[in-house]
């Protein structure tokens, strides 16, 4: 149990009402009321579609013995009501202090932007351990703590199960974390409270206007982190996105930039672009990856500079940084059992990072090779980019299977023909709708001839398919393996 005069104690109170603060004692926190129980605090949120304030209740009732919320009512004498300006900010300040602070007793590294964030954290992760350090994971893909595999399913988790997760990895005697920081969790306060050692941002495109509605505001959630940021961490940014100056104004972190195209405080030139690898001049140094495609030099330079910032030597990262191979779902190649076609599986969601991935396969092809993509857009997410991602994908593939990808409450037709609208009259020719996404990776099999490369964008690590809030099991590294099967046959 926890005192509530504690836990509060960084929290701004504007008043404070019935039972003292002093006389309370929780054994847990939670903004769900359906969780409260018997002696815990219930945060009153205001989220998206409903509001915490409704629900207290209801947490009453079911045992909470302590409510945090923005306006007063009327609560029973045994209980303690706490108002203040920001519930969603005192939950995370107030989860932190109740886990104990555990971001301040390990190395926590942000890192925030609109692709590469998946990557780069997995990346750091695996260089880390391969250094010999225990680390913890928060990404889209997975969490995890050393090698004990915990399942994602955001982003960036909520305020209590963040600082449960951060706890567990500090019991596990983790030195270092790497987290993946959404511009949804900076801008809901889920990472209120925690101290990083270093913040990291990758780049900025079109994504999540259905939640942010401008771009502007998608923006400042993403600077919202680094203002967070202390004197005594890290701001590292990527130069070559002009938004990357905007992060840095008035951050209180060190500043630190990296350029694949310019100049930065680290940078890297590539070399060599092939269908085996990367080679790059980074740092003065001649560097051979296993990882594929041009975007993935800002990948392995990011790395590389967070590892310099936390003070690791330069050949000692170059050294273990060369070994790794790509993260699942993320430029992940197979091949049919003679290799004469690959397949190319990618998280790939935004038409930047639809471009940058085709753009990259495309450079890689010869003459008498083609490009298959299959692609489609998640239903209940920013439709504004669905015209957009088809025309991308169709402007440079050679075959574009327009499909579904998570419809979820939508209909996946209505979909598609949001897409099809982004078509014109010449790539409409070489254009297909095919709704069922098996059917529809199994047709770019079947129109794929020797040489010819398949990617399947839009899903790249996901194992299921969201249809009407149901979610089916769903794999296309798994359908487009068993596709090439059949080929065999």
């Amino acid at each position: 149990m926890k005192s509530l005069k504690d836990i509060s104690s960084q929290v701004r109170i504007l008043s404070q009402h019935g039972v003292s603060l002093t006389s309370v004692q929780i054994i847990g926190i939670t903004a769900d009321s359906r969780r409260a129980a018997e002696g815990m605090l219930f945060v009153a949120v205001k989220g998206t579609t409903v509001d915490g304030y409704d629900f207290i209740p209801t947490a009453i009732a079911q045992g909470a013995v302590a409510i945090v919320a923005e306006r007063k009512i009327e609560v029973p004498d045994n209980v303690c009501l706490i108002i203040v300006d920001n519930a969603a900010a005192a939950l995370g300040i107030m989860a932190h202090a109740f886990y104990d602070y555990p971001s301040t007793k390990l190395k926590l590294v942000g890192i925030t932007g609109t692709n590469g964030k998946t990557t780069t954290a997995t990346l750091c992760y695996h260089v880390m351990r391969d250094l010999g350090f225990n680390t913890g994971l928060i990404s889209t893909v997975e969490n995890k703590i050393n090698e004990e595999v915990i399942p994602s399913t955001h982003t960036t988790p909520d305020p209590v199960q963040l600082n449960a997760l951060l706890a567990k990895m500090v019991d596990a005697g983790c030195a270092y974390a790497f987290m993946e920081v959404s511009s949804h969790a900076a801008h809901q306060h889920r990472i209120a409270g925690l101290q990083f050692v270093g913040g990291v941002f990758t780049n900025i495109t079109h994504d999540h206007l259905d939640y942010h509605k401008t771009f502007k505001d998608y923006i400042d959630a993403k600077k919202m982190f680094f203002d967070g940021l202390t004197s005594d961490a890290f701001a590292l940014v990527n130069s070559d996105d002009r938004n990357g100056k905007i992060m840095l104004q008035n951050c209180k972190a060190k500043h630190a930039t990296f350029s694949v195209l310019g100049t930065g405080d680290f940078t890297a030139r590539i070399k060599e672009n092939v269908i085996s690898g990367l080679v790059l001049q980074l740092d003065g140094v001649e560097f051979h990856s296993l990882l594929l495609g041009e975007f993935n030099a800002w990948n392995i330079l990011t790395v590389y500079a967070i590892f310099r910032l936390l003070g690791f030597e330069k050949q000692q990262v170059l050294t273990v940084l060369s070994a790794q191979k790509p993260v699942e779902g993320r430029f992940d190649v197979l091949y049919t059992g003679d290799r004469s076609i690959t397949g190319v599986i990618d998280y790939a969601h935004t038409p930047d990072a639809v471009e940058k991935l085709l753009s990259t396969v495309r450079s890689m092809l010869k003459k008498d090779q083609h490009l298959l993509t299959v692609v489609g857009c998640g239903g209940d997410r920013d439709r504004g980019k669905r015209p957009v991602m088809a025309a991308t994908a169709a402007k440079i593939s050679d075959k574009t299977i327009l499909t579904s990808d998570n419809p979820r409450s939508e209909e996946p037709d209505a979909i598609i023909k949001e897409m099809e609208s982004g078509l014109n009259e010449e790539t409409r020719k070489h254009s297909l709708s095919i709704t069922d996404r098996k059917e529809a990776i199994r047709t770019a099999v079947m129109l794929a001839k020797k040489g010819d490369v398949i990617c399947v964008v839009g899903k790249g690590h996901e194992k299921y398919q969201e249809i009407k809030g149901v979610k089916y099991p769903f794999d296309d590294k798994e359908v487009l393996r068993e596709t090439f099967k059949t080929l065999a046959h």
